[in-house]
């Protein structure tokens, strides 16, 4: 027994260094267009697995909510485009309330509502007048039935709303969207609640693989930019998108509101046309960005916040309509068999970096935590001296 306890001790400090994903920023969009998905209650299981803790939907489907009461996983639901008009009527956002998050609160922590995704650069005017009614319904609603200090109320944008986002310093939303994200961004600070933005450097990448970096879009080693202005290096797009969007949002005179990314990803596939579109390119995109959460580190502009993000997507979707690449986001593939290899590479205790194991995502196996054969050594050496 006096050999067992210190080997007992000495595992459960290796494992603290290195936590699970649940530690990190990072969240999982879980896309349901597709007639070919695994049923809610082995998602339930995969995501238990991967130590995913928050997962954001597109809609507030009962079926999903009700497979994850009673777990601690943390829900981002959201109300689609084609309801935003309605949601304008106070009435029916508090019935919408009524029905369709106040059955499942209580057993599923339901933590924010998105109303709308990408409605300012869909193109529909009438959709872009309702956005922010909408909002404010759904917030009134949640505040007359009590609710509004547990479950914010935001939307999300596409990057495509901005017109200058390099240099970061110089960010700036695109003029004809201004009269429309000034008052949101002022309903933001009123309710204290995020700015969302969907962020993809595979979409610079696509558009001009000759001059974009592809090492500096996938988090590799890169000699770079530097802001000419602040001086703070960028070794990656993802980070000068997120400082960029902080800078429109000083522009128009707020710096209260944080900024988080509803969705970022690669693609595993795609047709021709599409560069980069490729597994080892979305393996290494998604690796490297988790290994930048798992480190909890901020962007170079705001490196005391911690970067929150929920990459897309957990499965393919064969529904979506669209290019290839559309359909090829996911983790997974819907018989849960991984679509590559995640692999996670963490700090140790003191916040250094080197050679660290790696622990492997699977359907299967869940979290892996392969020791190198030195600390095996070390810990037979431990025991044995003991």
């Amino acid at each position: 027994m006096a050999k067992i306890i210190p080997a007992l001790l000495l595992f459960s400090f290796l494992t603290d260094l290195f936590p699970g994903i649940q530690s990190t920023g990072f969240g999982i969009n879980y896309g349901q267009i597709a007639d070919n998905l695994p049923s809610h209650s082995r998602v339930v299981t995969l995501l238990k697995s991967l130590n995913v803790k928050r997962v954001k939907l597109y809609d507030a489907d009962p079926n999903v909510l009700t497979a994850f009461a009673g777990s601690d996983f943390e829900f981002v639901i959201g109300l689609g485009n084609g309801d935003l008009q309605k949601m304008t009527d106070p009435t029916q956002a508090q019935t919408w309330i009524q029905q369709n998050v106040q059955p499942y609160y209580g057993s599923t922590k339901i933590t924010c509502i998105t109303v709308g995704n990408e409605v300012l650069t869909g193109g529909d005017s009438h959709a872009m007048s309702y956005l922010l009614p909408a909002m404010k319904s759904v917030h009134s609603a949640l505040v007359n039935l009590g609710l509004s200090d547990k479950i914010s109320v935001t939307t999300a944008h596409a990057y495509s709303a901005m017109a200058v986002s390099f240099p970061p310093s110089s960010g700036a939303f695109k003029p004809d969207l201004a009269e429309y994200i000034h008052d949101i961004l002022d309903f933001h600070a009123q309710t204290n609640s995020a700015f969302l933005i969907n962020a993809y450097p595979y979409f610079a990448y696509k558009g001009d693989p000759g001059d974009v970096s592809l090492d500096y879009v996938l988090f590799n080693p890169n000699p770079g930019n530097t802001d000419p202005v602040t001086k703070l290096k960028y070794d990656n797009m993802f980070y000068a998108q997120i400082d960029a969007v902080y800078s429109a949002m000083k522009a128009m005179g707020h710096e209260d509101i944080e900024v988080k990314v509803s969705e970022t990803g690669w693609p595993s596939k795609g047709d021709e046309n599409e560069a980069g579109a490729t597994q080892e390119n979305a393996a290494r995109y998604n690796s490297n960005l988790l290994g930048r959460l798992s480190k909890g580190e901020g962007t170079p502009a705001k490196p005391s916040v911690p970067v929150d993000v929920y990459v897309f997507a957990l499965f393919n979707e064969n529904l979506k309509p669209g290019p290839t690449s559309e359909r090829n986001y996911g983790l997974y593939y819907p018989n849960l068999n991984p679509v590559y290899d995640i692999k996670l590479q963490q700090q140790d205790g003191t916040g250094s970096t080197g050679s660290f194991p790696q622990m492997e995502y699977s359907a299967a196996g869940g979290r892996v935590l392969c020791i190198p054969a030195f600390l095996l050594i070390f810990i037979l050496c431990f025991i044995q001296v003991w």
